[in-house]
């Protein structure tokens, strides 16, 4: 018989929430953003945002970047 695991979902705000709160700064279509912002904006099933992780020299996250994605 099969196992049915089935993932929880993650929510992205607390994960953004707390970033935010450590100084990583927040884009959204190259526009700084908020926490709030993004998760009124980017969460649109008609719609596709992909991150982009952007680090320090030292390799410390410093900037999330969503970018919108077009597809055919």
């Amino acid at each position: 018989m099969r196992s049915r695991n089935k993932a929880k979902p993650v929510s992205l705000r607390p994960q953004l929430e707390q970033l935010e709160k450590a100084g990583v700064k927040l884009y959204l279509n190259g526009i700084p953003s908020t926490t709030e912002y993004i998760m009124k904006n980017c969460v649109n099933e008609d719609t596709v945002y992909m991150p982009d992780y952007v680090i320090d020299e030292n390799g410390k996250l410093k900037e999330i970047r969503y970018d919108r994605i077009f597809h055919n």
